[in-house]
């Protein structure tokens, strides 16, 4: 599943490729109605946690969230036809984005974005700032619920997914079916803010910026630091990855 750092990593590039231009917008699948938005400027690309908003002037915000399998493919040539099963193609003269497979593209009118926002916890990747980290380790201490499920709860913080939980659990050596105190909350919302930091430049999920494309215990087998047996058990809906040893 898509996680934050992708979402964001898509978000600055459709900014950068689309915001100040008229775009050509289409459903080659026929499943979404893009009438409102063809022929309109985008004015910008906002990102919050798993959801991708376009403001497009004179038309409804977009609203995109990848869900499980969705995922964007850019073409630099605007005259080649989209993939098949393209729900949303959005091109200038220069580039074409095609949205394959979204759990959600809808248009969305400003009041709904801002509900939608409203119950999204804070996200690394938009503030780092003090009143950012005291709000995430309130949230994430006031949950009544293990560490490991709390941090999948995208109305705790907005972004993880199931790769993060359980590298920056393994980083901050918390075991996942614990709660957690002010300290210890804060402590992976630091790691939370370097780390996805990293992957969003990366383009991968990066625990440890010496081998960017290594996992320490997610879908191992034993732990990449101490060589135990990675424990795997089912915590809030999805399978949960921690080292008997360094996690306690």
């Amino acid at each position: 599943m898509p996680e934050g750092h992708l979402l964001h990593r898509y978000g600055r590039e459709h900014a950068a490729a689309l915001a100040g231009h008229v775009v050509a917008a289409s459903s080659p699948q026929g499943r979404f109605d893009a009438t409102p938005f063809d022929g309109h400027v985008v004015r910008g690309v906002d990102v919050w946690g798993k959801h991708l908003f376009y403001d497009v002037e004179d038309a409804p915000a977009l609203h995109v969230h990848l869900g499980h399998d969705g995922f964007f493919l850019r073409t630099d040539d605007p005259g080649l036809p989209p993939r098949a099963g393209t729900r949303l193609r959005l091109a200038t003269r220069e580039v074409a984005f095609s949205l394959v497979a979204p759990m959600r593209c809808e248009a969305m009118t400003p009041d709904a974005r801002d509900t939608l926002v409203a119950g999204l916890g804070p996200d690394p990747l938009r503030d780092s700032g003090p009143a950012a980290r005291e709000e995430a380790v309130r949230r994430l201490t006031a949950k009544r619920a293990p560490v490991g499920t709390a941090l999948l709860d995208q109305a705790v913080w907005a972004g993880l997914g199931n790769a993060w939980r359980a590298e920056l659990l393994f980083l901050a050596g918390v075991d996942p079916a614990r709660r957690v105190d002010a300290e210890e909350a804060g402590r992976i919302w630091d790691l939370a803010v370097v780390h996805l930091t990293l992957g969003l430049e990366a383009g991968v999920v990066v625990s440890d910026p010496d081998a960017p494309t290594e996992r320490w215990v997610y879908k191992r087998n034993t732990c990449r630091r101490c060589g135990a047996p990675v424990r795997t058990w089912q915590l809030g809906g999805r399978t949960t990855y921690a080292c008997p040893a360094e996690q306690r």
